[in-house]
């Protein structure tokens, strides 16, 4: 196993991708408990400018209790969130949303029998001026506009017709439609729940280049993912998530994916850190979405 650099949890890790800059987000302290069940255990979680950060966890770590958590899908019991800074606290994903951060579920939440461009403006629809407009009439001819510039300026060149219904569009473009949804209208923060999950070599590797892209315009991206190739080839940290709770923090750069894989199971401690009590793992799970 590497014993190279690693990186440890709290606001001093500032190596790498991190440098001296601020976190966008933050959470100190979260808790979730659902009766005897604890699916956040005291969790911390940092995000920085324009870096992709991956989330890697065992299955019932919790992670997608924090990633709810830092959305409003659900509310914690204790801790804290900041966004640039200021202290948050999120009531629903559509809170979440108004404050620039937007979710990729694995699902992909899009209407299938509507057009490229319907799905991208999906609840931000554009009206028309005017008394059109005051009529509930829909600017389709602006969305198309917008839909293209969005699609091309993300270097997305697998759709050609954005009239298109999204129902007879591939896995591969179902999920870049999700991922230009979400780079349109998050300022802030992008989270992308297991992306390439389902898809060919050839479809993944068009939305690891897509959220390349995204970060390369400064936006922070979030990705959940258990594809271990996926993470080394775009993540800038990872996040390493076990009982609940974020076990430690590493870059790519130095540990090697066998590494990653000891450390979410607990057969090795991340360098520097301390695990969880292990009194409390009988009593730490993820609740199901």
């Amino acid at each position: 196993m590497s014993t190279q650099t690693v990186q440890t949890p709290g606001p001093a890790a500032s190596s790498g991708a991190v440098g001296d800059r601020t976190p966008v987000m933050t959470a100190r302290g979260l808790v979730k408990r659902y009766g005897h069940v604890t699916a956040i255990n005291g969790c911390d979680f940092d995000l920085y400018p324009g870096e992709v950060l991956a989330v890697v966890g065992d299955n019932g770590a919790g992670k997608s209790s924090l990633i709810k958590a830092l959305t409003g899908a659900l509310t914690p019991d204790a801790g804290t969130v900041t966004l640039d800074g200021k202290p948050v606290a999120f009531h629903s994903p559509l809170e979440a949303r108004q404050q620039g951060i937007e979710t990729v579920y694995q699902t992909l939440a899009v209407a299938p029998a509507l057009d490229i461009a319907s799905n991208l403006f999906l609840g931000r629809e554009i009206r028309r001026e005017g008394l059109l407009g005051s009529l509930r009439l829909l600017d389709k001819k602006a969305m198309r506009s917008a839909a293209r510039k969005e699609l091309n300026a993300l270097g997305i060149a697998t759709i050609q017709d954005i009239t298109q219904p999204v129902e007879t569009l591939s896995g591969g473009q179902r999920q870049a439609v999700a991922v230009a949804r979400a780079a349109m209208f998050g300022s802030k923060v992008v989270i992308m729940d297991e992306p390439t999950a389902a898809l060919g070599v050839r479809e993944t590797a068009q939305v690891l280049e897509l959220i390349k892209r995204i970060s390369g315009r400064g936006l922070p991206v979030v990705l959940i993912s258990h594809d271990m190739p996926a993470v080394f080839e775009v993540a800038d940290r990872i996040h390493v998530h076990r009982l609940g709770r974020r076990a430690g923090i590493v870059e790519p750069k130095n540990v090697s994916m066998s590494d990653v894989v000891s450390y979410i199971t607990g057969a090795e401690e991340i360098p520097g850190t301390h695990d969880a009590d292990p009194d409390q793992a009988a009593h730490t799970s993820e609740v199901a979405p």
